[in-house]
């Protein structure tokens, strides 16, 4: 099973279509407003230097790509550049981090379609009908992301438009810049929390990097579509959180926090058009975390480090089908949680411990295979490193447990398994 790849069917373009699908949702309607409840206006500086610290990551992850283009991400890196345990730690981090962060889309596309009711019924339906979609292969589901990446683009572009030619009117303000909305001062731990929650929001890039099986002309495509997709988002995520900030969003605003403020630029049409868009975001957020923790399972099943059964792909070499089911179930389990802000922060320290490897990796690379300079996967590793630890306590002891149980299984593991082509390239 080990032999079995899947097909390259996507292009540059469709590459960088993947990414935005994974970025522009969950980041724009859930963290930048619980990056302000934190931070007040100085959110729009955390989500600068969350960028800036993406970008480093989204270069190491693309020159990875380029000379590793197989399916799976930093969880292949890691074996190939450092060692098993590496490897491990790194897919074990993936499917915990996206795990949560699909559970997160899934909660939070319930709660935006269907206001006022309980969340979980139609949050775990909506899981199933998108593993569904996701089984029919990777260029059918880019079919649907594109018109959902579409969708949101024009929502989110007239949003700011709209907030930024108002804001002469005198409701717009950004100060005080380091106050947060209950009154008080910003203190430095919040402001770095509120960067490493908006962390999260950026790293979609990755699932570029993931699908690297899957993208025709990798070394070319993958980190022209990663830097693509970051400066798009980047641009989006600017605009809005400067909106939002200037106009004192509140997260926990009735019908959602951008819809919310629309409404009080006297455009109901706006408000109403922003309630779908974000729907429509989140959708797509979770269509492109199931490729991707499938794509991540059907890697960790060729090396033997979960059941040997998810590396196995349907015979149009379309797509894992074993893998996808298991995605799958697997987020609609953990919608279980039901709290968007729990399932956000705990996704932020295992993703930071993800993207360390990932920079870590990068900086083991040849010198032939290197397309950027060794100083920017330095400044990753440490940046991720540093913001792991400004999160609360309370999802450091649960991640380092959940890091713990995984190193736990990968030992077991060994006991039994032989070792497979995978681990000897």
């Amino acid at each position: 099973m080990s032999n079995q790849r899947l097909k390259r069917e996507v292009g540059a373009g469709g590459a960088v279509l993947l990414g935005l699908g994974s970025m522009v949702g969950a980041g724009v309607f859930v963290s930048v407003g619980v990056a302000i409840d934190i931070a007040g206006p100085s959110a729009c500086l955390a989500v600068a230097l969350a960028a800036l610290l993406a970008l480093c990551n989204g270069l190491s992850s693309a020159q990875l790509a380029a000379a590793h283009p197989v399916s799976g991400g930093t969880y292949e890196y890691g074996y190939r550049q450092l060692n098993s345990w590496w490897g491990f730690s790194a897919g074990w981090l993936f499917l915990c981090a996206k795990s949560a962060s699909a559970a997160t889309a899934a909660i939070g596309f319930a709660q935006y379609a269907f206001p006022g009711s309980p969340t979980l019924l139609p949050a775990a339906a909506t899981v199933v009908v998108l593993t569904a979609v996701t089984l029919t292969g990777l260029r059918r589901s880019n079919r649907v992301n594109a018109v959902l990446v579409s969708i949101v683009a024009a929502g989110l572009i007239g949003f700011a438009a709209v907030g930024l030619y108002r804001s002469g009117g005198g409701a717009f303000s950004l100060t005080p810049f380091f106050q947060s909305p209950d009154g008080g001062a910003v203190t430095l731990t919040g402001f770095l929390e509120a960067a490493a929650l908006m962390f999260v929001a950026y790293t979609g890039y990755g699932r570029v990097a993931t699908l690297g099986e899957e993208i025709r002309d990798p070394r070319r495509s993958i980190p022209r579509a990663v830097i693509a997709v970051m400066a798009i988002t980047m641009a989006l995520y600017a605009l809005v959180t400067i909106v939002v900030a200037g106009y004192g969003g509140s997260r926990g605003a009735e019908g959602g926090l951008l819809s919310t403020i629309a409404r009080g630029f006297g455009s109901p049409a706006l408000a109403t058009a922003l309630t779908g868009a974000a729907a429509v975001a989140l959708l797509g957020v979770l269509l492109n975390l199931i490729l991707g923790l499938s794509r991540v399972m059907l890697a960790m099943g060729r090396r033997g480090d979960i059941p040997s059964v998810f590396a196995r792909v349907e015979k149009s070499g379309a797509t894992p089908g074993p893998a996808v089911v298991a995605s799958g179930l697997l987020i609609a389990a953990l919608t279980l949680i039901g709290s968007v802000e729990a399932a956000w922060s705990f996704s932020a320290f295992t993703v930071l411990g993800y993207y360390s490897v990932t920079s870590l990796s990068a900086l083991r690379l040849p010198p032939e295979k290197r397309l950027y300079p060794r100083f920017i996967s330095y400044a990753g590793l440490a940046g991720c490193a540093f913001l792991a630890f400004w999160v609360k306590p309370i999802y450091l002891l649960i991640g380092s447990g959940v890091i713990g149980a995984g190193l736990i299984w990968k030992a077991v593991a060994n006991l039994f398994n032989e070792p497979t082509e995978a681990d000897e390239s």
